[in-house]
């Protein structure tokens, strides 16, 4: 029962960071936001990277991991404040529940891993999903300001897909610790330039900044620490099911603080999605997940 509820606390703080974003992308620009993000998640991790002893690693893969950082980082972090300007909090969680589904994708498509008839039905099913979300009536209809963010989203999930098979061939050995901090120090290094490029920027003041701080101390630097801690605990094949929980937090805290109203096209979609994604990578059994714990 601990993992379990380990894994709702992970759903839940990567839920919440839709909301964050929601909050304080408009505010501070996608960009600057960002920056903001990185940096203070990577000063709140750097102290447990040398704790641990893990600095060598991030020396050692610093090339590698310099890479890492624009595809499950920089660029996808970017992406996803961008389109939060535009579509709520519960929409965007959604398109980003297709992570494993592109990670399936791409491996087969770059690395020429075999695909099964049960990860072809997921990935039909998981399109279906995300074609009612972008073809959806009401506020989620197709519009000229709804396609661009949409794909925005997809985009992001397609560069973490692609960086967890990655990972996975080029950095095996390399703890997540050191992985997650080095990622967050070279994300901070690769937009300074472009901050400082769009000018001086006068920083608002306010609770504007709990939202800055939620978003970098708990969706960010807490959530991996707690992740990678679940990974060792119960395994990677089990903890990477916190994916399919992320939109429902997301949802209910867009719903309970930004007053956001799922249609029925966003429920249909996310039910697509999320089913899509479980055939895909059949990987939800949230039974197996509670007894692997206590046994």
């Amino acid at each position: 029962m601990k993992n379990f509820l380990e894994l709702l606390l992970l759903a839940a703080l990567w839920g919440g960071s839709f909301l964050f974003l929601r909050i304080a992308s408009p505010v501070f620009g996608p960009m600057l936001l960002i920056e903001l993000r990185v940096v203070i998640a990577g000063i709140f991790l750097l102290p447990f990277l040398f704790l641990y002893g893990r600095h060598h690693e991030l020396i050692g893969k610093w090339r590698q991991i310099a890479l890492l950082s624009l595809g499950n980082m920089c660029v996808p972090f970017c992406l996803i404040a961008w389109s939060t300007l535009t579509v709520e909090a519960g929409f965007a969680s959604i398109l980003n529940a297709t992570v494993p589904f592109f990670t399936v994708l791409s491996g087969l498509l770059i690395w020429r891993q075999g695909m099964s008839s049960r990860a072809i039905t997921g990935m039909v099913c998981g399109f279906a999903g995300v074609v009612i979300l972008v073809a959806g009536n009401g506020a989620l209809g197709l519009n000229s300001a709804m396609l661009p963010a949409a794909g925005a989203g997809l985009l992001a999930s397609l560069l973490y897909g692609i960086s967890a098979n990655g990972i996975s061939r080029y950095l095996q050995g390399v703890s997540g610790l050191a992985m997650t901090t080095g990622s967050l120090v070279f994300s901070a290094l690769f937009l300074l330039p472009v901050v400082v490029w769009q000018g001086p920027v006068r920083l608002p003041t306010g609770d504007i900044w709990f939202a800055v701080a939620g978003l970098a101390l708990f969706s960010t630097g807490a959530a991996y620490l707690l992740y990678y801690r679940l990974i060792a605990r119960i395994g990677a094949y089990q903890t990477v099911s916190v994916t399919f929980m992320v939109p429902v937090f997301s949802i209910l805290w867009g719903a309970l603080f930004l007053s956001e109203k799922p249609t029925l096209s966003m429920l249909m979609g996310c039910i697509l999605v999320l089913a899509g994604v479980a055939i895909t990578t059949g990987r939800l059994h949230w039974p197996q997940i509670v007894r692997s714990g206590e046994s």
